[in-house]
């Protein structure tokens, strides 16, 4: 019965991310925003909903692996999975404006996550300061240009988008509310920590509307509307997510994620960085690659190995 609510959360979490993002991208449509600045804003922190609702009900629950290993799993996820599914799709293209501008913001939030993962207490001012840093971020990337031009043709009635987007949050509420339940109980029962979960099965479920929205726009030829999401993502998990769970309940983030799982997320940042930089893009090759590490540390996961980080804090 565990299992069948945990994956009714998970189709909760798709569904919703889903409207949620059919919502947001009608709002923006009919406001003329720019498509960078949807993929970024609304599509990438619409698409991290669930990873918000699922890491504050887990630091409510006591649960903070839980919420942490969510935060942590799923930036991972959208770096090696997400982008290598996109790229397997269609080749991702980044010009040189862009990834200046990008790769900065993605190299922060890596290194953000893992400072916080060394340091190890997050209470509230340091939430609130991360909310802030999320927010000066995002309008310093707005105005310093290559946003592009606003999307033209047809521009859909605010009405209806307005009501995908209440339907997204109130689908995604209950799939959140159903997954953290449904993971901490399995991990009790498989005497496994929760922030393993959370890395691994919590993560990969709650970054689908994330796959399902990079993907259909690579197939439709808006691969910045992807590459947007995934940066705007990563940008709200990292700042925004722990950020508000700090303010909403302060927490401590479990060692384990400071011995691997913080490096991951920095080398993978520093890898996307890399091949993104050659100027021929993503392709299937690269995309192949990426998901292949995805799997190899899940593998690792699995498998519980532990690896000892440099300068990592003793509890």
């Amino acid at each position: 019965m565990t299992l069948l609510l945990l994956l009714l959360g998970f189709a909760l979490l798709a569904a919703g991310g889903d409207r949620l993002v059919r919502g947001a991208v009608g709002v923006a449509r009919r406001l003329g925003m720019p498509s960078w600045l949807v993929g970024v804003t609304l599509v990438g922190f619409g698409t991290s909903l669930p990873e918000l609702l699922t890491a504050v009900m887990a630091a409510l629950a006591g649960a903070p692996g839980l919420a942490v290993g969510n935060v942590v799993g799923a930036s991972v996820a959208n770096l090696l999975l997400i982008l290598g599914a996109t790229a397997a799709t269609a080749a991702v293209v980044v010009g040189r404006a862009a990834w200046r501008r990008d790769v900065a913001a993605l190299g922060l939030a890596a290194l953000v996550a893992a400072a916080l993962a060394l340091w190890g207490q997050v209470g509230r001012p340091l939430g609130a300061l991360l909310v802030l840093l999320l927010a000066g971020l995002v309008a310093v990337m707005a105005r310093g240009g290559g946003a592009g031009e606003a999307e033209d043709g047809e521009r859909p009635a605010l009405g209806p988008s307005l009501l995908w987007l209440v339907v997204g949050v109130g689908l995604t509420l209950l799939g959140a509310r159903l997954v953290v339940r449904s993971a901490v109980a399995i991990a009790q029962g498989l005497g496994v920590s929760d922030a393993v979960i959370g890395l691994t099965v919590v993560a990969v479920g709650t970054t689908l509307p994330e796959l399902v929205t990079c993907v259909m726009a690579a197939r439709k030829g808006h691969a910045e509307v992807a590459w947007g999401n995934i940066v705007g993502s990563n940008l709200f998990n990292v700042l925004g997510i722990l950020g508000v769970a700090a303010l909403v309940q302060p927490f401590t983030v479990p060692p384990e994620i400071a011995r691997l799982d913080a490096w991951v997320l920095v080398a993978a940042t520093a890898l996307v960085a890399a091949l993104a930089r050659s100027g021929t893009g993503l392709g299937r090759r690269e995309g192949a690659a990426l998901a292949a590490l995805y799997l190899g540390y899940l593998g690792v996961l699995a498998a519980g190995a532990s690896v000892p980080a440099p300068f990592l804090r003793s509890d």
